[in-house]
């Protein structure tokens, strides 16, 4: 069986819209934008999807940037966010084990009492 390559707006949905506080928007026109506590943490555009931007742990950014089909993200790198702009390059596994790690680390910068009523990450069901 081939491994899935890429990630189609209905797979961004379907990982992500049910976890906790996750609320999705359009913003500068044509963004898909998905954010927890009113914080982003991954963007892709809304008529094709395709292109991913989302924040990575700081230790690895540099990793990640040093490889084929991801950049360092106009206007957010210096907060450790990357550009997948080739996500056929990358296993649909590996892409959203990165939206994971994204969601967790904007998750943890929210008030603790925010995150706590949120509920728990991760959810029984993704762990």
């Amino acid at each position: 069986m081939a491994t899935s390559k890429g990630m189609t707006i209905r797979q961004l949905e379907t990982l992500c819209g049910h976890w906790p506080g996750v609320t999705r928007d359009i913003k500068w026109g044509a963004e898909l934008v998905f954010s927890v506590g009113g914080k982003m943490f991954v963007i892709t555009p809304a008529d094709v999807g395709g292109r991913l931007t989302f924040k990575v742990a700081d230790e690895r950014f540099l990793e990640l940037t040093d490889q084929p089909g991801i950049i360092p993200s106009p206007y957010l790198a210096r907060s450790h966010w990357v550009g997948v702009v080739e996500p056929q390059r990358f296993a649909t596994e590996e892409l959203a084990g990165l939206i994971r790690t994204s969601y967790g680390l904007v998750r943890g910068k929210l008030t603790k009492k925010m995150q706590a009523a949120l509920g728990p990450w991760p959810p029984e069901q993704d762990t």
